[in-house]
């Protein structure tokens, strides 16, 4: 699910920046931004990949728990610090550019990414701890 998730995100804008003065102009802050004061969007990009890259590559570490769950943690901060960029934008675009920003529907697809990625990170330790209790059994 975190997968298509973020796939979807890498294609939708997660913020809308509407100038105030004349000519009204819309701005799209996403993945492929138009904001033409704001640079180094390559940051944005970067976290917007990497979020579905990683959880494609978590499904294949199953056999790797310990090693699934840091990855997963990691994912988590990149869902966090991906509002951090966008709000880092927002803030900056608004100083240049004299604008109002929208938030979009997709923006949430990064919380909801960061929630669904907690609870499997909360059920592989669960896992592990089972199999290491299966281990001393034996």
């Amino acid at each position: 699910m975190v997968v298509a998730l973020g796939v979807t995100l890498c294609f939708m804008p997660a913020v809308e920046l509407y100038t105030l003065t004349p000519p009204n102009q819309v701005f799209t802050l996403g993945m492929v931004s138009d904001v033409p004061a704001v640079s180094g969007t390559w940051v944005l990009s970067l976290t917007t990949v990497l979020i579905p890259v990683l959880a494609l590559a978590d499904i294949f570490l199953f056999k790797k728990r310990i090693l699934q769950a840091r990855l997963n943690i990691f994912q988590v901060c990149l869902c966090a610090g991906y509002y951090a960029i966008i709000g880092t934008f927002v803030w900056f675009a608004k100083m240049n550019l004299n604008v109002d920003w929208h938030v979009t529907f997709w923006a949430a697809i990064p919380l909801i990414c960061l929630v669904l990625t907690l609870m499997a990170t909360r059920r592989i330790l669960k896992d592990e701890a089972l199999v290491r209790a299966a281990d001393r059994l034996r």
